[in-house]
């Protein structure tokens, strides 16, 4: 394997993983912020019953 095919690989297989790890990176603080608003409902539903 010369460095060429190396080069290749990395081109088109490291730029979809690139994305993939930024785009798993956001969605885990979103879920997070999801996660804590459930939770603040839930004690609000709660607490009214």
């Amino acid at each position: 394997m010369d460095s060429q095919n190396i080069i290749s690989i990395i081109q088109n297989v490291g730029f979809p993983i690139a994305i993939s790890i930024y785009l798993l990176v956001r969605m885990e603080s979103k879920m997070d912020q999801l996660t804590e608003s459930i939770t603040e409902l839930s004690k609000i539903i709660e607490a009214r019953i």
